[in-house]
């Protein structure tokens, strides 16, 4: 019975990572077009953006929480970034300045969480107002743009590095930070111990606030750091930048397997989660499908994966 119990969890396990090859194979046998080289890297950059988020999100949500804020940590620290380059500040500085911007963005979700003992949604979706409405009030609802021709900037975004986008690259170089953090790390381990029985992981020893506040301050430095990417890539800072992107991010988790519960969940999930939202966007484009059945599609997918946790 345990040899069987084992070997329908490994099934389960695998289950996105079948779906995706399903998808990816079914996609190419009916488009051509979508099985070619660039067609690929180009699926891979766009899926950076959603991927950085939902690494982020996938520390948030395994602590028992959720961060609806990420979209506008993201709009509100890259607006401030612009806002400093037009102002004379060396995009460098700006850039790293946009980043701890991000960290203590995200650290406020999570002292109201913890300090303030709001609920996860509630607590978020104060900041996601709070923030949208400070992005507008910064950038008077208005793009900014004129930030020069920085070599530091455009390279975030639009560099490559061996034909390999440089954005491509950054997805996999923190993809296997994050398995080292959550895999190999103390930290990791109280991640874990948090959202799956906090009075448990608090009788031993762990700092269940400190844990949390720690999962919101990554995923508001990784909303950044997307926030730089689309900086990059569009040439300015939009006002409504990065607009629905904690639904993405948080669908990309639900696929690859995390508990929406907390406790469990892996991050090279994650990682095929975003993949199959990347190239059910790609593919369904390519196909000519109307956005709005996108819409349906993708929510379908979404729920299966969800009524699929909630089996587990």
């Amino acid at each position: 019975m345990n040899e069987k119990k084992k070997i329908l969890n490994h099934a389960q396990d695998l289950g996105a990572l079948i779906a995706l090859i399903l998808l990816v194979v079914g996609i190419s046998c009916v488009s051509p077009e979508f099985r070619t080289w660039n067609n690929f890297l180009s699926l891979l950059r766009q899926s950076s953006i959603n991927g950085l988020i939902a690494f982020g999100m996938t520390c948030v949500i395994l602590t028992d929480a959720i961060d609806l804020s990420v979209g506008s940590v993201l709009a509100l620290s890259t607006a401030l970034c612009a806002g400093m380059i037009v102002n004379g500040v060396p995009v460098g500085l700006a850039m790293l300045l946009a980043l701890v911007i991000g960290i203590l963005l995200g650290c406020v979700s999570g002292v109201l969480v913890t300090k303030g003992r709001l609920q996860p949604f509630i607590a978020t979706l104060i900041t996601m107002t709070v923030y949208r409405g400070l992005t507008m009030i910064f950038t008077n609802g208005k793009p900014i743009s004129n930030l020069g021709d920085s070599f530091t900037l455009k390279v975030v975004g639009k560099g490559n590095f061996y034909h390999i986008p440089i954005p491509v690259i950054l997805l996999l170089l923190i993809f296997i930070g994050f398995y080292i953090l959550l895999q190999k790390t103390t930290f990791g381990r109280a991640i874990y111990a948090t959202g799956s029985n906090a009075k448990c992981a608090k009788l031993a020893g762990i700092n269940i606030h400190r844990t949390k506040i720690i999962a919101y301050a990554i995923s508001g430095f990784m909303a950044a750091l997307s926030g730089l990417i689309l900086l990059s890539r569009l040439g300015s800072a939009q006002p409504t930048l990065g607009d629905g992107y904690e639904l993405d991010a948080i669908a990309a988790v639900a696929l690859g397997g995390t508990s929406m519960s907390g406790g469990r969940g892996k991050i090279y999930g994650t990682l095929i989660g975003v993949l199959i939202i990347a190239v059910l966007n790609n593919g369904l484009n390519i196909l000519g499908v109307s956005s709005y059945y996108q819409d349906v599609i993708k929510g379908l997918v979404i729920l299966v994966a969800v009524l699929s946790d909630r089996k587990r």
